[in-house]
């Protein structure tokens, strides 16, 4: 004689599957961190000239990353703990040396007759195999190479940050030490991904 199977209770299943649900809902984290807070650039004007300025080669510091997360600036090899400085040397030439941005006799508020480099650019370009997070490591340490010189100049003249300064003197030590990343579109250099 074959016994019969008794019929399972499916009832609670759903409610069970539900909890489990929500369960992974509350306890998931989300990492939203990352991410770059650049503002765009304006729009220029509409009467605004164009104009033909070359920048001097010695005057752009080039950074690049490859597919496989490694940085090659000003044709060599660096760690990614050294650009930083390296970045720095750049913006404020302080030695006025040949292979650094040339530099400039400027008339700056609060400053006086004082001598600045003149137009530094860091040229920022990357692989399409560049992993996000290396990408953001390297735009981090340039942007606080700039953020550092910049206070560490407000702290010597004002004896305060560069953030808690007025407008004025914030474009004042702007000219002291301007500097702009320049970004350019990722290639596919070294067959990475697509």
């Amino acid at each position: 004689m074959a016994r019969k199977l008794q019929p399972i209770n499916a009832g609670s299943m759903a409610d069970i599957a539900f909890l489990l649900l929500i369960f992974f809902l509350v306890t998931t984290t989300m990492d939203v961190d990352t991410g770059l807070m650049r503002m765009l650039p304006p729009m220029p004007e509409k009467n605004q000239k164009k104009t033909n300025d070359k920048i001097k080669e010695r005057n752009v510091f080039v950074v690049l990353i490859n597919k496989n997360n490694e940085l090659l600036v000003e044709g060599n090899r660096m760690d990614i703990h050294q650009l930083r400085q390296a970045a720095k040397d750049f913006i404020a030439n302080p030695d006025n040396r040949d292979d650094l941005p040339e530099k400039e006799w400027k008339d700056i508020p609060f400053f006086g007759h004082v001598f600045v480099t003149k137009n530094p650019v860091i040229s920022l370009q990357n692989d399409r195999g560049t992993s996000y997070g290396t990408y953001i490591k390297v735009q981090n340490e340039l942007i606080a190479a700039k953020d550092e010189l910049r206070n560490e100049l407000a702290r010597s003249k004002f004896g305060m940050n560069y953030d808690d300064l007025d407008k004025e003197k914030q474009e004042a030590i702007k000219k002291y030490y301007p500097a702009a990343i320049s970004e350019a579109e990722p290639k596919n250099v070294g067959g990475g991904k697509q």
